[in-house]
C-alpha cells in the first residue's frame, strides 16, 4: 500500500485528511479495522467533555484522485462550519465486496461507528436490519428523486438508506485514435470492438508505444467483475443470472459465448494482469494513453474526474457499451448514505445525510466532480445538461437499456450470489475452467444458495425506470 497504517488512522481522523490513494484486499480490512478500533477509543471520552461538539464518523467514497480529494473535504468541512458537527473522514476500500465484508463486521459487533455509511445500490435488502429508517426524516425530500432509486432503497416500507447518486457503465474510447484509424463511430457490438482494438493495438505498438493495449476493464474477482460480466451476458441474450421470477438462467448458450469472448481477450487486446484489474487500475493504463478503449462508469469520463496530468484531455468520449447484436446493456449502479442503528448520535448523522443529498450539495458535486445525483431535475433542465454535454448521447441509457442486478430478487442472499457469479466468470478468464463448466458448476451453487429453480433467461432489458 502507499499509505503506512498509522498514517492513514491519523489522517482518517481529522476532517481535512487527504484521503488514501488505495485500499483494498485483506490489506484494507487491515487498515479500515485499526482505524474502527482507533475510533472506537476516541469516542470513549470522559463525561465531563460532554459540552464538546459531537463529532460523527462517515466511512464514505475512496481510493480518490486529488481533486476528489478537495471537493471532500470543502463539503465536509462546510457541513461543520454550518452546524457545529464534527465529521471523521475514513475513506472506505476501493473493492466494494472488500467494503461490504469491513461494514458487516463492524455491524455484527454493533459498532457505533461509523456513524454513516456509503452503500452500493445492491445492498439496501441486506442491510435492511442494521440502518435507521429515514422515511420520518427524509421522506419529502425524496420526491425530488428518481422513483427507481427511492424504490430501490425501500425494503418493507422503510427507507434504509438515502440515494446518493446514481450510475451506469459506458465505452470511453479515444477519438483521436478512431480518427487516426478511419473509423467514424465507436463499436456497436464486442465482435466490432475486437476488430478495432486489436487493429489500433498493432499500429500504435508499431508506431513505438510497446505497452499500448486495444481494451481495458475489470476483471479482478470482485463486485466489478459482476457488473462487466453481467453486461456481457446481458446484451447477448443471456439474461440476468437470476430472473425477476426467480429462474437461475445463468447456464445458456448465450452467456458462455460471452465468457468464451471476454476469455479471448486476455492477453491479446487486453493485459494479462487484466484478471486483477479493479476499476483504479484500468484507470491507470487509460490515463497513461496505453488504451484505445476502456469500460468505466459515466460520471468517470467527465473532465472534472480526470487527472490533471492526464496525457488524453480532450481526447476522447463516451458511448453505450457494445452489445452482442442490436442491444447494448448497462448494469445500472450508484450509492447511497445510511445512518447505522448503532449510532449513538442519529440525529447528527441523519443531519449529514440531509446535507450531502441536497439540491446545493449535488449541485456543488454534480459541477466539480461530474457525480451523478439522484435528483430528476439535474436530467431534465437543459441548463445542468450544459454541464455534462455528454449526458445526451447517453440518454438512451436513462430511458431503458440498463439491467439490474439480482440483489432484490435474492435479498440477504445477494452477496453470497455475486460471490459466486464472479468466482466463476473468474475462473474463465485465467482458464481454470471452461465457460460450460464454470457455468454448469454456478448453476448448482446458486441452487443451493437460494432454492430457486433454473430454466431460460428472459431476454428483455428492463428500462432505468422499472430497474429496482
Amino acid at each position: 500500500m502507499s499509505d503506512p497504517i498509522p498514517s492513514l488512522v491519523k489522517r482518517s481522523v481529522q476532517i481535512t485528511a487527504a484521503l488514501p490513494h488505495t485500499a483494498r484486499g485483506c490489506a484494507a480490512l487491515l487498515v479500515c479495522g485499526l482505524f474502527v478500533s482507533t475510533m472506537l477509543s476516541c469516542d470513549s471520552r470522559p463525561s465531563d467533555q460532554a459540552a464538546q461538539p459531537v463529532t460523527i464518523t462517515f466511512v464514505g467514497w475512496g481510493p480518490a484522485s486529488v481533486n476528489e480529494s478537495e471537493t471532500a473535504r470543502a463539503v465536509i468541512a462546510d457541513f461543520s462550519r454550518k452546524t457545529g458537527i464534527q465529521v471523521r473522514y475514513v475513506a472506505g476500500p476501493e473493492s466494494m465486496t472488500d467494503r461490504l465484508q469491513l461494514y458487516l463486521h463492524w455491524l455484527e459487533k454493533k459498532s457505533p461507528t461509523p456513524d454513516v455509511y456509503y452503500l452500493d445500490v445492491v445492498w439496501p435488502g441486506l442491510l435492511a436490519d442494521e440502518m435507521i429508517d429515514l422515511n420520518p426524516s427524509l421522506g419529502k425530500e425524496t420526491q425530488a428523486l428518481w422513483p427507481m432509486s427511492v424504490q430501490n432503497h425501500t425494503v418493507n416500507g422503510k427507507l434504509v438508506a438515502m440515494p446518493y447518486n446514481v450510475e451506469v457503465g459506458v465505452l470511453h474510447y479515444r477519438t483521436d485514435l478512431l480518427t487516426k484509424y478511419g473509423y467514424k463511430h465507436p463499436p456497436k457490438t464486442w465482435d466490432e470492438l475486437t476488430k478495432m482494438a486489436a487493429r489500433i493495438q498493432a499500429g500504435e505498438r508499431a508506431a513505438g508505444n510497446r505497452d499500448f493495449w486495444g481494451f481495458v476493464w475489470q476483471g479482478a474477482p470482485y463486485e466489478g467483475l459482476t457488473c462487466d460480466a453481467l453486461e456481457w451476458q446481458s446484451s447477448s441474450g443471456g439474461g440476468k443470472i437470476i430472473e425477476d421470477d426467480r429462474t437461475i438462467s445463468v447456464n445458456n448458450p448465450q452467456t458462455i459465448k460471452a465468457l468464451k469472448m471476454a476469455k479471448s481477450w486476455i492477453g491479446t487486446i487486453s493485459p494479462p494482469s487484466t484478471v486483477a484489474f479493479m476499476e483504479t487500475d484500468a484507470r491507470n493504463v487509460w490515463d497513461a494513453g496505453n488504451a484505445a478503449f476502456r469500460r468505466d462508469w459515466v460520471w468517470r469520463g467527465s473532465p472534472a474526474s480526470r487527472p490533471r496530468e492526464s496525457r488524453i484531455a480532450g481526447k476522447f468520449s463516451s458511448s453505450l457499451l457494445p452489445g452482442g447484436g442490436d442491444r447494448s446493456a448497462s448494469v445500472l449502479g450508484g450509492q447511497s448514505l445510511g445512518v447505522s442503528k448503532y449510532s449513538e448520535h442519529p440525529r447528527e448523522a441523519i443531519e449529514l445525510v440531509r446535507y450531502l443529498t441536497s439540491r446545493d450539495t449535488q449541485l456543488e458535486l454534480w459541477r466539480e466532480e461530474s457525480m451523478l445525483p439522484a435528483i430528476r431535475e439535474f436530467y431534465e433542465d437543459p441548463k445542468y445538461l450544459a454541464v455534462r454535454p455528454d449526458l445526451r448521447n447517453l440518454k438512451p441509457l436513462f430511458e431503458g437499456g440498463t439491467v439490474a442486478r439480482p440483489s432484490t430478487v435474492t435479498g440477504v442472499h445477494y452477496d453470497e450470489v455475486s460471490r459466486a457469479y464472479f468466482t466463476a466468470v473468474h475462473s474463465v478468464l485465467t482458464g481454470e475452467m471452461t465457460a460450460e463448466q464454470a457455468m454448469a458448476n454456478l448453476e448448482s451453487e446458486l441452487v443451493r444458495i437460494t432454492g430457486f429453480k433454473t430454466g431460460k433467461p428472459n431476454s428483455t432489458l428492463e428500462s432505468a425506470a422499472k430497474s429496482p
